[in-house]
């Protein structure tokens, strides 16, 4: 029976369309104080389950209908997938594990699950290119926790962001190059946006995100938790692997909520923006996603290309994410064999950062 294993978080969903479940989803997304990180609690607390929750949940509901398929949530239809096909993969000695941060199947459970087959020893493979507060630290965080709570003597290493890892980009670039063919197609990288205050929170100095000029391009330690940082280093060298000019792509945010200053500019000005310029004809990636999910598929394939059309655009192609496209299984596989191996760079110093991150 093998002792170790790999387990893939990723975001989480609702465990239906129903309104009572996204309700449940929305408030322990929401209520995660790495996501909405209002002081005092309390502040948060009333502001999500008195305000946010309440007026979103029916709507977000609708959303979710759109994009929901027989086999249930897109997301998590696909991680398992990605589990099944990386398990197939790497073999019976390295058994794969699936949990979501929000629902189910519940980081607690899976390593409960892990802790019963036997399981010592694991590779924590977040489902994040990049580093974020409100994504890859409360994964790391999360696991962490319950690991310590529910079987101490487990061993875990953690994958660092692989936002600049060159196999993650040739992965990212081989599922986009067919829709990066149409010389007349302006390409737009589109990443979830994050409150500016969050950046300013990972910058231990206080005197680099968003204060220096040209922040992200100055080399500076900060950018080893800065999601704009490493979200422009992901973009240029998808761009100088695709061999793009430098007038055909642009970057902007999405998914933004009201009442503070989030990262800029926003995808869904840019979109009406490109066609008041006479860009007729837009591609739009989304390399923050590795599975596609309702902010990719409702959110750009669906909304954003209402927008772009109805203003006028011709042509709107949204390129799907790496899903369980055979690029990225092997990229994963890559990683966890050199995990096996005991030659993993990206998960160096993984247990220390996460250990801090606690504090």
């Amino acid at each position: 029976m093998p002792s170790r294993a790999v387990l893939l978080v990723n975001l989480g969903s609702p465990d239906s369309t129903a309104v009572p479940d996204v309700r449940r989803y929305l408030r322990e997304f929401l209520g995660d104080e790495r996501v909405i990180d209002l002081k005092p609690r309390w502040v948060a607390k009333l502001l999500v389950n008195g305000i946010i929750t309440p007026t979103r949940s029916p709507k977000s509901a609708k959303a979710y209908e759109e994009v929901w398929t027989e086999a249930g949530s897109p997301l998590v239809v696909t991680s398992k997938a990605v589990r099944d096909k990386l398990a197939d993969t790497l073999g019976d000695d390295t058994p794969v594990y699936l949990a979501m941060r929000y629902r189910n199947p519940s980081i607690a459970d899976t390593i409960t699950k892990m802790k019963a087959d036997g399981i010592t020893e694991v590779l924590l493979f977040p489902q994040y290119p990049h580093y974020a507060m409100s994504s890859w630290e409360t994964v790391v965080v999360k696991v962490y926790e319950e690991v310590a709570r529910i079987a101490p003597e487990m061993k875990v290493t953690c994958i660092q962001p692989f936002y600049e890892d060159a196999d993650y980009i040739a992965a990212l670039h081989e599922v986009s190059a067919p829709y990066l063919e149409d010389p007349d197609a302006h390409i737009l990288f589109s990443y979830h946006g994050i409150p500016e205050r969050h950046l300013r929170k990972g910058d231990a100095s206080n005197a680099h995100c968003l204060t220096v000029p040209d922040c992200c391009n100055t080399c500076s330690a900060a950018h080893s938790m800065c999601y704009r940082a490493q979200i422009m280093k992901t973009t240029a060298a998808f761009v100088k692997r695709a061999g793009l000019a430098d007038d055909r792509w642009s970057v902007a945010f999405q998914s933004r909520l009201a009442g503070e200053p989030w990262l800029t500019p926003y995808t869904d000005k840019e979109i009406l923006r490109f066609v008041a310029e006479g860009k007729k004809n837009l591609v739009v990636l989304t390399p923050a996603f590795v599975a596609d999910c309702l902010e990719t598929l409702e959110e750009i394939a669906g909304e954003a290309k209402e927008d772009y059309i109805g203003a006028g655009g011709e042509k709107f192609q949204h390129v799907p994410c790496l899903n369980d496209q055979k690029p990225y299984i092997d990229f994963l596989a890559g990683r966890v064999n050199q995990w096996v191996n005991g030659t993993t760079p990206t998960a160096t110093h993984a247990t220390e950062t996460s250990k801090t991150l606690m504090k």
